[in-house]
């Protein structure tokens, strides 16, 4: 694996790099707002593949859509009135929204589900490899006890084919999950951004139900 620091290597150079590994079908893992991730070509099923084994991850957990910004998230969002309301007010953000799959994006991307799992990470340097490369599916790099801070131990991290440091990610807590698919914003996951925040950007949150049975 090849180790780029964007701390001390020229911006162009590193998204250069990273450009040069994605378009010959490779991986590589970037910081993200949240936490480093591992990502490729969303359209090449081979470099899908090796996110998927080198990860261990199930096949039906799919993999989230990184975009540069919110008018490309709303390419795949269609007129949905949720979406176009969180473009506005709430992107670019440490969160993942789902939305409905469209018709161009591959069953393979979104496991045979009818969401997509999408971003706009709050992270210049993020931004910025996903503006040069184009649209990255991507997953996190960390596991059960595991989270890299963007130097140290490398020895534990997925097999890729270009690292990019740049030091500790600028949440330190995981990414919150947004479900846009419904008449109102349904809060699947509180992570770095809170429900409070959510409600003063977006109006009525829903929460999921959770039925609490009796233990007699």
């Amino acid at each position: 694996m090849i180790v780029v620091d964007a701390r001390t290597e020229p911006l162009e150079a590193v998204l250069e790099q990273a450009a040069r590994v994605v378009f010959g079908g490779g991986t590589i893992v970037f910081p993200n707002d949240t936490s480093y991730a591992i990502g490729c070509d969303p359209f090449d099923s081979r470099a899908i593949d090796r996110i998927y084994a080198a990860k261990g991850r199930p096949d039906e957990r799919p993999l989230t859509l990184h975009v540069a910004t919110p008018q490309e998230f709303l390419e795949y969002a269609g007129d949905n009135q949720l979406a176009m309301l969180a473009a506005k007010r709430l992107l670019p953000a440490p969160v993942i929204l789902r939305i409905r799959k469209p018709p161009f994006v591959s069953d393979e991307l979104a496991a045979a589900l009818q969401t997509l799992a999408i971003r706009v990470p709050d992270d210049p340097l993020a931004r910025a490899i996903l503006d040069r490369c184009g649209p990255l599916a991507a997953t996190t790099v960390n596991s059960p006890g595991r989270r890299y801070a963007g130097d140290g131990d490398r020895s534990w991290l997925p097999e890729a084919d270009l690292l990019i440091e740049r030091g500790p990610a600028r949440y330190d807590r995981e990414s919150t999950i947004v479900d846009l698919t419904g008449a109102h914003a349904r809060l699947v996951r509180e992570g770095a951004l809170s429900e409070e925040e959510l409600v003063e950007l977006l109006g009525p949150i829903e929460r999921p139900i959770v039925k609490v049975r009796s233990q007699s």
